[in-house]
């Protein structure tokens, strides 16, 4: 297992790790302070039921043993035939936000998508904040999720060149299935 260890400039030193299930309760109170209990609303969350994230891409960071963001892939087809990741939720303690906790995690995540040989990630959320990692709406703009979304949130990055070429269509999930709800709960 990576772990990386960055002294943050805001809090001191952060670690950067893959997920394990003792992460599963903080995680969970990550994400419901950071999204509410409109997060399992979310259309994405569609392409997140019953599924585990994608192999090798689900990080937590923790700052003296407490975690302090989480960041999760999952495996997804981007219409037919073009394999795909989906990015998010990404969630930060609120005191570590301005930090640069989130970027730190986000270019990790997408170098470890690239070394893993995934070739393109699709996201809904703010594109000016993303834009800065190479999201936009080319390769998304003819993909449809299921369920309502402002296309203008709805982004993708080629890690591979041509990736998403020639993409359309319905993006649907294809992560590893499960039907075990006690570990579903823990994986979520």
């Amino acid at each position: 297992m990576i772990q990386l260890a960055h002294t943050d400039p805001c809090f001191g030193e952060t670690v950067l790790r893959q997920e394990t299930a003792q992460d599963f309760s903080p995680r969970e109170a990550l994400l419901d302070l950071s999204f509410g209990p409109e997060r399992w609303r979310k259309t994405c969350e569609r392409l997140r039921e019953n599924r585990l994230p994608a192999e090798g891409l689900a990080f937590a960071a923790h700052e003296n043993g407490v975690l302090v963001g989480t960041l999760r892939f999952w495996s997804i087809a981007a219409g037919d035939n073009h394999d795909a990741l989906l990015l998010g939720p990404i969630a930060i303690d609120p005191r570590r936000r301005s930090c640069g906790l989130g970027g730190r995690m986000i270019r990790h995540g997408l170098y470890a998508a690239l070394e893993l040989g995934h070739g393109a990630v699709l996201l809904v959320g703010d594109a000016p904040y993303y834009q800065r990692f190479g999201f936009s709406r080319v390769g998304a703009e003819n993909l449809d999720l299921p369920g309502p979304v402002d296309q203008a949130r709805f982004l993708a990055l080629e890690l591979q060149p041509g990736a998403l070429a020639g993409a359309s269509g319905m993006v649907r999930a294809t992560g590893a299935f499960t039907h075990d709800a006690e570990f579903l709960l823990r994986a979520a």
